[in-house]
C-alpha cells in the first residue's frame, strides 16, 4: 500500500475556458502499484483519508473520502449523505498526472478535474 496526495485542479469548463488551479480539491489515499485506489488499504486507514476542496473566494471544504455501501466513491464532508459529492468511476481510474476525473459538486453539476500532482504524502487528517 501507497499513500499518495492527490491534486486536483478544474478542467475546461464553459465558466472557466483554460481551466483553474484556484478551483479543485487535494486528497490522501492508499493506491496500489498501479495507481488504482485500494479499497482493502483504504478500509484499514479509511478515517484518517482526508479531502480538501479549496474554490477561489469560498472557504475550504474539509472531509474524508469514502467508499458507500454500493461501492461508489465520494467526498464527504459532513454525516450523511445530502453534502457528499459522487466521483464518476472512480475505483477504475488510474492516478497520473494529466489524467481527468469527473465529481457531481454540491450544486449537482458534473464538472472535469485534471491532476495535477501526485505524489508520496502523509496521510490527511480532518
Amino acid at each position: 500500500m501507497t499513500i499518495m496526495t492527490i491534486r486536483l485542479e478544474l478542467a475546461r469548463t464553459k465558466e472557466f475556458p483554460e481551466g483553474s488551479a484556484a478551483h479543485g480539491y487535494e486528497f490522501h489515499a492508499p493506491f496500489d502499484g498501479q495507481g488504482h485506489l485500494d479499497l482493502a488499504a483504504w478500509r484499514a486507514v479509511k478515517d484518517a483519508c482526508s479531502v480538501r476542496r479549496f474554490w477561489a473566494g469560498v472557504d475550504d471544504e474539509r472531509g474524508v473520502l469514502t467508499c458507500t455501501k454500493g461501492g461508489r466513491w465520494v467526498f464527504s464532508y459532513a454525516p450523511g449523505e445530502d453534502d457528499d459529492e459522487p466521483v464518476f468511476k472512480f475505483a477504475n481510474h488510474a492516478f497520473r498526472e494529466g489524467e481527468y476525473v469527473s465529481i457531481t459538486e454540491h450544486d449537482g453539476v458534473m464538472r472535469p478535474f485534471r491532476v495535477a500532482s501526485v505524489r508520496p504524502g502523509a496521510i490527511g487528517r480532518r
